[in-house]
């Protein structure tokens, strides 16, 4: 057991780098819808609502599949913009980046909502009458008062992103040493023969990275609370 590979040293070393990665480039999109979904009324708001957590409710190949048809050589994405550019999206680990961002994406939002909504809404509003702007408040008030719920949807995402499996081998595949995963080895090991050993190997690892993520998170809960 453990008598790991250079390619599962890889594919380790691949998924927390795409879990990091994918997190730190959702979070600002990921603040911004938070913002506008629970300060903002208009018109169209249940249908980005729907929209922002249909990832949820679809099963993860379904998305690697609808990533594949927008992002590939025929898609609109693929065909009008990706080309002309010269960049080059699926079948690399930029493409489970992506996979990983859209997937654990309704996390982030859903935790950064939470953090905004216990927010006490006379404070911003207390702001703004001693002439504070819109970002000013955000940055001074929302930002510091939700920022419990900003690492609480962090810390959600980047442990979804550690087990993300669906999404990531349509639009990645599945090459050992450039987008194979800890998800994809474990799937690989486990559909050779004799590759049991080595694959309960990676799940420990995976068990360790998350119960890693999950002692972080209550820490960080704990110690928010005492600071409260």
């Amino acid at each position: 057991m453990f008598a790991f590979i250079p390619s599962d040293y890889q594919a380790i070393f691949l998924s927390i780098k795409v879990a990091v990665i994918a997190t730190l480039l959702s979070l600002p999109f990921g603040f911004t819808v938070a913002y506008v979904m629970t300060y903002k009324r208009f018109r169209g708001r249940i249908a980005l609502d729907v929209l922002v957590n249909l990832p949820l409710t679809l099963p993860p190949f379904v998305v690697g599949y609808l990533l594949l048809l927008l992002l590939g050589q025929n898609g609109p994405v693929g065909r009008w913009l990706l080309q002309p550019l010269g960049i080059q999206l699926i079948f690399t680990w930029k493409a489970a980046v992506i996979a990983t961002a859209v997937v654990g994406f309704p996390l982030m939002v859903r935790s950064i909502r939470t953090g905004m909504e216990t927010i006490d809404k006379q404070l911003i509003q207390a702001s703004r009458t001693l002439g504070a702007g819109w970002l000013d408040a955000i940055v001074t008030v929302i930002l510091p008062l939700s920022f419990r719920g900003i690492m609480a949807g962090c810390i959600l995402m980047f442990a979804r992103g550690l087990g993300e499996f669906g999404a990531t081998i349509i639009v990645a595949g599945n090459i050992p040493g450039v987008t194979q995963t800890i998800p994809l080895a474990i799937y690989e090991y486990v559909s050779s023969p004799k590759g049991d050993a080595i694959a309960m190997s990676l799940c420990l690892v995976s068990i360790s990275l998350s119960v890693i993520v999950l002692i972080f998170h209550e820490w960080l809960s704990r110690r928010a609370v005492r600071v409260d």
